[in-house]
């Protein structure tokens, strides 16, 4: 059984965008000629990929979404032979697909891009952002080459980029204005909280404490929490990571007992990455890792 990479790419664009017409669009070749790159594939494999439906359109078969994975595997040693080569001839070229949540893109993303450029500029960087959760399963089924997420890290290979911990945000007519640290178990009533990975850090650490966590109001952004909190309607519970990355006129308190968290760059295997993933990272963790000071 002999496959064509060039139908196996064309398949890889159709199950991302679901249609033909805007796969063919993204491809810049003709509808006719997916659709008739995808059948040959079906015929190679001698399964069907897609469930073609009048009213919902295309959607994977479970064989399709198995070998969507192992399509992006091959896709991934394809690069890494053409970046092997291109690093002989001491022009890394390529493409690294990197995952981040709003925050990290940021706060360390800028300063590791233009490292990296200033070494590798014929290297392409393609930025996907996404919750922590959406970021662990691009890693999984290898959608982007690396994530960055906050702890826990899964089964991932990781390295920390930074330690991170849980704040308070108050406006400046609040009550507690002169109060130096705000206690979880005297104002659970009051929490307003923002959605981003660190539930598992709060209701570990709270439990520990015997503290029961009681979410009253939660919210998707941090745009969205310093909004509420600005209008008056409670105190905000947020990460000083991603704090850090809007701006706000907000009081800030810490919290007892403290809530932390590490922010980290993931991998199935820095080993097994394609050479340019891995001078990326490596771009990455000369810039942040073992840095004393927490963004």
């Amino acid at each position: 059984m002999s496959m064509n990479m060039n139908n196996i790419r064309i398949f890889m664009m159709v199950a991302e965008k679901l249609n033909i017409t805007e796969a063919s669009k993204a491809l810049f070749i003709s509808q006719p000629a997916v659709s008739k790159a995808v059948k040959n594939l079906e015929t190679s494999l001698n399964i069907k990929l897609f469930i073609r439906d009048k009213h919902n359109g295309l959607t994977l078969t479970d064989a399709g979404k198995e070998i969507l994975v192992l399509a992006r595997q091959m896709k991934v040693i394809e690069n890494k032979m053409h970046q092997i080569a291109s690093q002989e001839s001491k022009l890394l070229r390529g493409k690294v697909k990197v995952g981040a949540f709003p925050a990290a893109s940021t706060n360390l993303l800028p300063g590791t891009i233009a490292a990296f450029r200033s070494k590798y500029p014929l290297v392409k960087i393609e930025l996907m952002e996404g919750t922590l959760n959406q970021i662990k399963e691009w890693v999984g089924d290898r959608t982007v080459d690396l994530g960055i997420v906050a702890s826990p890290f899964d089964a991932y290979q990781y390295e920390i980029l930074a330690h991170d911990y849980m704040v308070a945000i108050i406006p400046e007519n609040h009550p507690l204005k002169q109060t130096e640290i705000i206690n979880f178990g005297e104002h659970q009533n009051e929490f307003i909280f923002c959605k981003g990975g660190h539930e598992t850090a709060i209701s570990s650490t709270l439990e520990e404490h015997h503290f029961i966590l009681q979410e009253n109001l939660t919210v998707q952004t941090a745009d969205t929490l310093i909004h509420m909190v600005e209008q008056g309607l409670g105190i905000g519970i947020i990460s000083n990571f991603t704090l850090s990355s809007v701006s706000h006129h907000l009081i800030v308190k810490d919290l007892i007992p403290r809530v932390t968290r590490e922010v980290g760059v993931i991998a199935h295997s820095f080993e097994e990455v394609t050479p340019a993933t891995k001078e990326f990272i490596q771009a990455m963790l000369e810039l942040y890792k073992n840095k004393t000071t927490t963004l």
